[in-house]
C-alpha cells in the first residue's frame, strides 16, 4: 500500500506541475485553474489519501457512489463535483452535498435541481453542460440551444450557473480537443457578453487526463483528472 500512495503522491505532483506550466502558458497562475480529481475507479483508501495530499476536489459520476463516498468521508473537508449525468429522481439526495454540480445537460434536469434547490432554501452551484463534440451520445445541450433559453435559465433563481462544461470528442486527437475547447470558450465570451443579470460565467469545466493541459491552456478554470493521477507514469500527454 505504501507504494501505491507514493506513485499517487508522485502522479500529483507531476498533475499539478503540469496544470502549472499550462496556466503559465495561457497566462494565468496555477491557483487560477482547480484540479478536481476524479475517483470513480479508486477505493475509499485511495480518495482518503488525495484528501491528505491536500486535494480536496473529488469528483464523481455516479450519484449512488458520491453518496456513500460523502457519508463515509463525513468528518473530512471535501469539496464534492458531481461531473457524471444526475437522473431528476436523484437530484434531491445529491444537491446537498455537492460543491458543483457540471453535468447541468438538460432544461428538465435543470428544472428539477431548482425546485429541490428552492425546497431547501440553498442555492445549487451548476454549469451548464454544452455537448462540443456532437456526439450523439453525449449528454448536453446543443451549442446553438443556450443563448435562446439564457432568459428561462435565470429565471431558475435557486441556481447559481458558474458557467460551461464540455468534454472533447473521444475519438478525436489533441488538435481536435483544443479546437473543440477553444469553441467552448468563444461561446462563454459571447454568452457572458448577451447574458440577463444573475448568471455568471466565470467555470470553464473541460479536459481529462489525456488533454486537461490543452484545455487550460484554452482557458479551463476546472481540470477533471483521474487515470493521470492513479496510473503509473501516467501524466497530460504531449
Amino acid at each position: 500500500m505504501a507504494g501505491v500512495h507514493d506513485r499517487l503522491a508522485e502522479n500529483l505532483a507531476r498533475v499539478r506541475e503540469t496544470i502549472a506550466a499550462a496556466a503559465a502558458r495561457s497566462g494565468r497562475p496555477a491557483e487560477a485553474v482547480t484540479l478536481v480529481a476524479v475517483t470513480k475507479y479508486t477505493d475509499l483508501a485511495t480518495a482518503e489519501r488525495l484528501l491528505d495530499l491536500g486535494c480536496l476536489d473529488l469528483g464523481e459520476s455516479r450519484p449512488q457512489q458520491l453518496w456513500e463516498r460523502a457519508a463515509a468521508l463525513g468528518t473530512r473537508p471535501v469539496r464534492w463535483h458531481m461531473i457524471g449525468h444526475l437522473q431528476r429522481n436523484k437530484a434531491e439526495r445529491t444537491l446537498p452535498l455537492c460543491h458543483l454540480v457540471h453535468s447541468g445537460d438538460s432544461l428538465r434536469l435543470l428544472e428539477a435541481m431548482n425546485a429541490t434547490a428552492i425546497a431547501t432554501g440553498r442555492r445549487a452551484p451548476a454549469l451548464i453542460e454544452v455537448n462540443i463534440s456532437g456526439d450523439a451520445t453525449k449528454h448536453g445541450f446543443q451549442p446553438a440551444e443556450i443563448a435562446p433559453l439564457l432568459p428561462t435559465f435565470a429565471s431558475l433563481t435557486g441556481l447559481d450557473f458558474r458557467g460551461l462544461m464540455g468534454m472533447a470528442s473521444r475519438e478525436g486527437d489533441r488538435d481536435q480537443a483544443r479546437r473543440e475547447f477553444a469553441d467552448l470558450r468563444q461561446l462563454r465570451d459571447q454568452l457572458a457578453a448577451q447574458s440577463p443579470a444573475g448568471l455568471r460565467w466565470d467555470d470553464l469545466s473541460m479536459g481529462m487526463s489525456g488533454d486537461y493541459d490543452v484545455a487550460i491552456e484554452a482557458g479551463a478554470t476546472i481540470v477533471r483528472v483521474g487515470s493521470a493521477l492513479f496510473e503509473e507514469g501516467l501524466g497530460a500527454r504531449g
